[in-house]
């Protein structure tokens, strides 16, 4: 699975294809200089329950790690894997 972001000034997302075929996107809108806020993820019903979100999500921790940038995340997908994941709090704003 092959996970690429697009990003701009105001915003962007992380999305993953399999084969050409988009299995799910996250998306993030900027709050200042250093935080984003994930606002959204979907997943392409046929790659249900094989880990797209996750992957998405820690893509954008990875991100978020390597470029100093705390996370809001007011997605119900994405709270609930920070709250379930203590791990994940060093990029928590």
């Amino acid at each position: 699975m092959e996970i690429n972001q697009v990003n701009n000034e105001k915003n962007g997302y992380f999305e993953a294809k399999e084969s050409n075929v988009e299995a799910g996107k996250m998306s993030y809108v900027w709050a200042g200089d250093n935080k984003i806020i994930i606002d959204h993820t979907e997943v392409n019903p046929k790659f249900s329950g094989k880990g797209v979100g996750k992957k998405l999500l820690m893509a954008i921790v990875n991100y978020a790690r390597e470029n100093n940038i705390k996370i809001i995340p007011l997605c119900p997908f994405a709270k609930s894997v920070f709250d379930k994941n203590e791990e994940l709090s060093d990029v928590l704003f």
